[in-house]
């Protein structure tokens, strides 16, 4: 008897299948099996402090050591590192120019005021009939404001509207007989200069801003010129979708935007190398792509963003392989349109302005001399014989062979974390199989760009769980529109909040000012992008004569194949080519994971009963 491990790393987790084999030929018998998180970037030697991990945790399960083991196989894994080249980077630049773009929780009244900014101090000197924005810095209590306002107006100031440093915009202005709108929390009020022209818009709960959210609005506001109204697009842009706004017109302001080139990819394929640019949108990259297929390398423009961009790509592997930057060759990539949040400098309260942008995922292949030095480093550290058992599709099919009810013709979609393996087996012919750039981190890097989350971990569980909106203490309304209700009052922090709503019932809030229709939206949309489009280009690369159409059957294998609601998507898109799909379950047991470490166990054993 004896015991064999297949070792599957991964670019987000590394999975473990211990197996017991006789020597009498009788199939493998599985002990237990692991998924642990990679350490370390796939296919390096940083990886091994997470395969340890793994193997302790099923050699525990095996009720084994790991020293009992007789032989570790190791996938060929492949690295795949995606990033964000933008497609346009304008940062727009005020220069003595103000403008203050935010949401607070109340701001007062509605409508739009247009006047002099005018400190509440200096009321009494304002003369009759003068239309002024009154300033409120913090120190003075609601009453006592709304009580000078009140005799201001009185008096026959035209107090259009006011700029609160508290958050006591609703409570100023429930006490003044007039309808005005007040912007409040304005944490930087020391910073908006007096005695200038400006507007103060606040709309109506659940609408937004329009008109200066709008460049000709301001520029009916401020009586622009054509040149002037050209120049004020970007902070009418960096408004829109916001609830209240301020914009602060000075003698001398001006605004000025600042562009960096997105640059060109050259293609190098096999047969001809093609050049794209990056601001033709994701769509034309990726066709150039299939033109140039198969690849042999990816460039990037100097000193442009793509070209930034892949320059990183090649020096993180070449500090974790230690090959030369030169040697670094990238094999495939995907491309995906995505809007990126960008700074407005010189705004008041963090202005952000949504710039087009390119993501994109590329692959990097390890060669089979690097993968060696990891099998040796791991034997030595582990005590046990380490080889490579091979390639990750051709394994994945055939673990994902022992999935009740399954059997050949058979094509799998192995759905990872950094890259889509796509492979089919007809019986008596040998696998085709094709390994494309960009998976589940791409989608998760796309949900935390679009939503601009400091946190990729929270990027990654709004990926993963379905959405809710907390409407009282005890029910929410599911994203589905259904209701669940709670016997139990919920924390009371989550009240009103978007939160995800974990398998255990538990939840998650979400610290973000978007609604949940925009975090779905923008979820979905991400998966679209990048699991829809991988799985028909790998499908179509191994399909026989590249036709879809041809594929009967399809198995859904990996981790993202947990997603709650990515095999039903794909499920939906596939049934229009005519193909039956769903999801694998390993051994009967793990469900769509372990199919790469299964493989490697039973590809050993029929390398040995063939020789």
């Amino acid at each position: 008897m004896s015991i064999i491990a297949g070792i599957d790393v991964g670019n987000s987790t590394t999975e473990v299948a211990i197996a017991e084999m006789s020597t009498t030929g009788g199939k493998p018998r599985f002990l237990g099996s692991s998924r642990v998180s990679t350490t370390g970037i796939k296919g390096t030697l940083s990886n091994i402090p997470g395969i340890v991990y793994g193997l302790e945790d099923a050699a525990k399960a095996a009720g084994i050591e790991v020293s009992d083991i007789d032989l570790a196989l190791l996938n060929e894994a492949t690295p795949v590192i995606g990033d964000i080249a933008m497609e346009t980077i304008t940062e727009t630049i005020i220069t003595e120019s103000t403008m203050i773009g935010h949401n607070p929780g109340s701001p007062g009244g509605i409508g739009i005021g247009v006047g002099v900014t005018t400190h509440i101090n200096d009321l009494i000197n304002v003369k009759r009939g003068e239309k002024i924005i009154v300033i409120i810095p913090k120190g003075y209590d609601f009453e006592i404001a709304a009580s000078m306002i009140r005799r201001a107006l009185e008096f026959g100031v035209d107090v259009q509207g006011g700029i609160i440093q508290s958050d006591d915009g609703v409570l100023i202005a429930n006490r003044i007989p007039k309808i005005l709108p007040f912007v409040d929390e304005v944490q930087l009020i020391d910073h908006v200069p007096l005695n200038m022209l400006a507007a103060v818009e606040v709309a109506a709960k659940g609408q937004v801003i329009r008109q200066l959210s709008n460049p000709y609005g301001v520029a009916t506001v401020f009586e622009l010129t054509p040149e002037e109204t050209a120049m004020i697009i970007p902070i009418s842009k960096a408004l829109i979708g916001l609830r209240s706004a301020v914009v602060i017109r000075t003698p001398e302001g001006d605004v000025k935007s600042r562009r960096i080139p997105a640059g060109t990819l050259t293609l190098i394929g096999e047969r001809h190398t093609l050049t794209v640019d990056m601001d033709s949108g994701a769509d034309a990259i990726m066709e150039m792509v299939t033109d140039a297929m198969p690849l042999t390398n990816v460039t990037g423009e100097p000193g442009t963003n793509v070209g930034g961009m892949i320059e990183r790509v090649r020096h993180t592997m070449s500090e974790m392989t230690e090959k030369p930057m030169a040697d670094v060759k990238i094999r495939d990539i995907l491309a995906v349109d995505c809007l990126v949040p960008q700074k407005v400098s010189g705004g008041l309260a963090q202005e952000f302005s949504m710039e087009n942008a390119v993501g994109l995922a590329a692959m990097v292949n390890t060669d089979r001399l690097l993968m060696n030095r990891l099998a040796e480093a791991l034997s030595e550290r582990i005590g046990v014989r380490v080889e490579l058992g091979g390639v990750e599709a051709n394994m994945a099919i055939l673990g994902t062979l022992t999935t009740p009810g399954i059997s050949t013709p058979l094509a799998i979609l192995d759905l990872g974390a950094g890259s889509t393996d796509a492979a089919i087996l007809h019986k008596g012919n040998p696998v085709r199989s094709m390994h494309l750039a960009g998976a589940g981190n791409m989608v998760t890097l796309l949900i935390q760009t679009e939503l601009g989350l400091e946190d990729f971990e929270v990027a990654e569980k709004i990926k993963f769980f379905p959405l809710a909106k907390v409407e009282s203490m005890f029910h929410i309304r599911n994203e589905d529109n259904s209701v669940s209700f709670f016997e139990e009052p919920l924390d009371p922090s989550l009240f009103g909040r978007v939160a995800l709503v974990r398998e255990e019932g538990d939840l998650i809030p979400i610290n973000t000012q978007y609604s949940l229709e925009r975090i779905r939206q923008v979820r979905r949309e991400a998966k679209e992008k990048v699991f829809m489009r991988n799985s028909l280009r790998a499908l179509q690369s191994v399909a026989p004569n590249g036709n879809i159409r041809t594929i009967d059957f399809v198995a859904i294998v990996g981790g993202s194949g947990r997603d709650f609601e990515l095999s039903q998507m794909l499920v939906e898109r596939l049934a229009g080519y005519g193909i039956v799909a769903g999801t694998a379950n390993i051994r009967g047991v793990e469900g769509p994971v372990n199919a790469v470490a299964t493989g490697l166990v039973l590809s050993y054993f029929e390398r040995q009963k063939a020789g």
